[in-house]
């Protein structure tokens, strides 16, 4: 699960495919395709005037940056309040740690009139808990149907109700030190084996063949297991788990983890454990951006950091691109994945002028401002060819290619939106037991089955986007 952790601003386009996720273990329909960018209409959202003056609070999280979380609520909230200056005003209120200090106060029945979630099934347990407001009929009033990607609604239904709205669209790819890899001669990889030999390459090389830590955020563990129940072992086997058509247990998985654990093993994450459980993220981008590291498997969070450890503005003539994730047979995916979610508070006294204002945040204007001012990874809504103006040719590369990887089912699943929340934290507890070898990947794979079933029985696993 990334969504808390704030690296640094994340620019992300919000246009590619994922398909509905609904508290049940029944697959949906599989993703439909839109073209970047999708024409949507440049006027912010005409508000409805309250009966009188109407104070809402929004917590703001400011976890590694409260520049980023001040910039959002000037471009969001302060535009909101210019327009509804006696009538509703909303509170941006920048807070460390945002998750936890929503969830308690929440669940005591108090805390701010808009929730932030760190993604779906966390906004899921709330909804359950009686917690958020139902939104269907903000929905309708307000067009989201149009106004938002096809299948994003649905990721926020609970019960056949919607309770919350996708905030931010993540997914995995493979940074990699371009000047490095054409001074050495080597080829980017697309496979897992080609990926492997290039690691070799570079540890021969005295390189850090991929930067790599957790130290900052413990949960970074599952950034490379996503990698690898997907790409290694191809994910028509990951949605066969986790629609619980096929166990964890099974052969292949092992395959994956042993994988994994391989390239631990061989130091080929950040040259050794040791430096993987101390390195901080800036250092990892510094080691890419000097030359000191060749490749570096992470989430498109990372991109708007990128241009700061090369070229000129780190002092160094080297250059940057990305790829996608190698795959078990070389063909190109994608693992797709939710941040963060926002919903109405059950206990709010306005829960009218909560959804107007949502809806004013999530209007193609005030997201454009928030991509292009603040640098965040923007809802996945409607955005028009303006938008995209300026950004890293780069950028657009890689949105282009994720809508086309989603239309012909080219996806996988990341493991902070898609697995259950038990599950997920499994995942990043347990692995290092694996890596330190004090648990086989037999039996860390038994624990991920156990505890899978127990979630599966309870019916939180979300349902899983169908495949082509």
């Amino acid at each position: 699960m990334k969504g808390l952790y704030r690296l640094t601003t994340l620019v992300i386009m919000a246009t590619f495919v994922l398909a509905a996720c609904a508290p049940t273990t029944t697959a949906t329909t599989a993703p439909t395709a839109t073209q970047v960018p999708v024409q949507a209409t440049t006027e912010a959202p005409t508000k409805t005037v309250p009966a009188g003056p109407i104070h809402l609070s929004w917590w703001v999280d400011t976890s590694g940056d409260i520049t980023t979380a001040n910039c959002v609520i000037k471009q969001a909230a302060d535009t909101f309040n210019s327009t509804n200056k006696d009538n509703i005003t909303v509170e941006g209120i920048p807070q460390a740690n945002a998750w936890d200090a929503v969830r308690t106060a929440v669940a005591g029945g108090g805390g701010p009139d808009i929730v932030f979630t760190p993604g779906p099934s966390y906004a899921y347990q709330m909804a359950e808990a009686g917690e958020l407001y139902p939104m269907d009929d903000y929905a309708k009033k307000y067009g989201w149907d149009q106004q938002f990607q096809p299948w994003a609604l649905s990721l926020g239904m609970v019960k056949g109700k919607l309770y919350s709205i996708p905030d931010e669209i993540e997914t995995m790819v493979l940074f990699y030190n371009k000047t490095v890899f054409d001074k050495n001669g080597w080829k980017v990889p697309t496979t897992i084996d080609e990926w492997f030999d290039v690691m070799a390459k570079a540890k021969a090389a005295g390189l850090i063949p991929n930067a790599a830590s957790n130290s900052e955020w413990q949960a970074a563990d599952e950034w490379y297991l996503t990698v690898f129940l997907n790409e290694a072992v191809g994910s028509d086997n990951t949605y066969k788990a986790l629609t619980g058509q096929m166990k964890w247990t099974d052969p292949i998985f092992a395959t994956a983890i042993d994988k994994l654990n391989s390239a631990v093993s061989s130091d080929y994450w950040q040259g050794g454990l040791d430096k993987y459980y101390t390195a901080t993220f800036d250092e990892i981008e510094s080691d890419l951006g000097d030359g000191k590291a060749a490749m570096m498997v992470s989430g498109t969070w990372f991109l708007p950091d990128m241009n700061r450890f090369f070229g000129s503005t780190a002092n160094n003539t080297n250059e940057w691109d990305w790829a996608p994730v190698p795959s078990k047979d070389g063909t190109p995916q994608f693992d797709l994945g939710i941040g963060s979610t926002y919903s109405i508070n059950a206990a709010t006294k306005y829960p009218d002028a909560a959804a107007e204002f949502l809806n004013w945040m999530y209007s193609s204007p005030i997201q454009a401002k928030i991509i292009s001012e603040c640098g965040l990874n923007p809802a996945p809504v409607k955005l028009n060819d303006s938008d995209l103006s300026g950004l890293d040719a780069r950028r657009i590369r890689l949105y282009d290619q994720l809508n086309e990887a989603a239309a012909q089912g080219r996806f996988g699943y990341t493991t902070w939106s898609f697995w259950p929340t038990m599950s997920d934290s499994y995942l990043y507890d347990e692995i290092e037991k694996v890596w330190d070898g004090t648990e086989t990947t037999a039996d860390y794979l038994k624990g991920l089955q156990d505890t899978f079933d127990g979630e599966l029985q309870a019916g939180t696993v979300l349902s899983i986007p169908t495949r082509k």
